[in-house]
């Protein structure tokens, strides 16, 4: 089968499970067509039991698709940028302070908390993981998803300044998280130890580059949208930005994902404002929609075939459940310490801590960055772990996110 041929079945696959999600399930998009991929995997998977050779055949096909090449050098970009487009920039800055310190400090303190629990863990039930392999899955289920989570708060309906405070953070966590990544991933997996210098560069290259970066390619952006008045140019300008920034940041080796969420910013908010008119603002709004909402339906589906090629045992599976709690139990840990101390000259919400750590949704980018990891360094226990966070996270939390909130803001207290 070719790559034509791989693409073709795949758009097949997301159109009908977009089609039954919407005549029979009627779930939010993206959780239904991951529910339904799922179920489709599994169902591979039984036929292979029963000795129909379509599992094989499948996950053959699937092992092809280089699902973090796909996401991290394809996808992700273009879902970063369709969803910044859409941030109030000053109701961002407003919520600056809990935006920046949950999606640096935040992460790094989840990191190490994640990372520690996992290793007991490890130690406890022989999973066989050494302190550096389980601080690299805690750098990389740590960063929210905000893929995951702008789908699932579409339906919550929770109050405008936690809403930013919560999609702001995703923005910009997992640029961090990727940063936070390649840095223990490299000091876990190089023979030799990087120096505490080192480090320092690497992790101001990649974050301080890409929001760099991203000023740059977002100001020459805005200044070609403003001097054109041709909403087919505009739209091919902003994927220039995106597709060309992009790639620019890998060969600088710099933040690929800051620097588009900073492109997508400056685009959303001063040119929407200042450089486009109504026409074109009417149909770089509608092209940028569908962009989303199509990639995120083939990204779901890819995230429920990947376990045709994962191979689980009764401990990993016991571990991974484990690892959700530990996951939830850190977001809530650093969340609440960071808004007890916030909270002095900042509001929050009721329950804002609670709301928060539940819509933190891991995706597709932490399953990426498992597929990442080279074979020696753990990758398939990181791997299984990841997948039981990753579909717990989405499946569980995205579904009960809206309940959720409704019951805890009709509370007074």
């Amino acid at each position: 089968m070719n790559t034509y041929q791989v693409i073709a079945l795949l758009i097949t696959l997301t159109a009908t499970f977009a089609y039954l999600n919407h005549r029979f399930l009627k779930l939010a998009p993206t959780i239904g067509i991951m529910v339904l991929s799922l179920v489709h995997a599994i169902a591979l998977l039984l036929l292979g039991v029963v000795g129909v050779d379509i599992h094989q055949q499948a996950s053959e096909l699937l092992a092809r698709i280089n699902f973090a090449d796909v996401l991290m050098n394809g996808m992700l970009g273009f879902l970063l940028f369709a969803g910044a487009l859409h941030v109030n920039l000053e109701d961002l800055y407003r919520q600056k302070w809990p935006v920046s310190i949950l999606a640096t400090l935040g992460v790094v303190a989840s990191t190490f908390l994640v990372g520690g629990c996992v290793y007991l863990l490890s130690q406890a039930i022989q999973l066989n993981l050494t302190m550096p392999q389980c601080l690299v899955f805690g750098a990389l289920i740590s960063p929210t998803d905000p893929i995951a989570v702008i789908g699932a708060l579409k339906s919550a309906k929770t109050p405008k300044s936690l809403e930013t405070k919560i999609i702001g953070e995703s923005l910009f966590n997992d640029g961090i998280g990727v940063v936070v990544f390649v840095v223990i991933l490299t000091a876990a997996t190089s023979s030799e130890p990087l120096s505490t210098s080192g480090i320092a560069t690497l992790l101001f290259k990649e974050a301080i580059g890409g929001i760099i970066l991203g000023l740059a390619v977002g100001g020459a952006g805005f200044y070609l949208l403003k001097v054109t008045d041709d909403y087919q140019v505009e739209i091919l300008v902003t994927l220039a930005m995106v597709a060309g920034g992009y790639a620019l940041a890998q060969s600088l080796h710099t933040s690929g994902p800051l620097a588009v969420v900073v492109a997508g910013l400056l685009v959303g908010n001063h040119g929407r404002r200042l450089a486009m008119s109504d026409k074109t603002r009417e149909h770089l709004d509608t092209f940028w929609l569908l962009i989303d909402e199509i990639l995120n339906a083939v990204l779901f589906v890819l995230i429920g075939l990947e376990v045709l090629i994962l191979t689980f045992s009764s401990k990993l599976i016991v571990a991974g459940f484990a690892a959700v709690f530990i996951a939830l139990l850190a977001r809530f840990l650093t969340i609440s310490s960071a808004t007890a101390i916030l909270r002095r000259f900042h509001n929050f919400s009721p329950h804002a801590a609670k709301i928060m750590t539940w819509s933190g949704l891991r995706g597709g980018i932490s399953v990426a960055l498992a597929l990442s990891i080279p074979e020696h360094a753990g990758r398939h226990t990181i791997l299984g772990l990841t997948y039981v966070v990753v579909v717990f996270s989405i499946v569980v939390q995205g579904l009960t996110l809206a309940p959720m909130v409704k019951k805890l803001l009709s509370t007074k207290t």
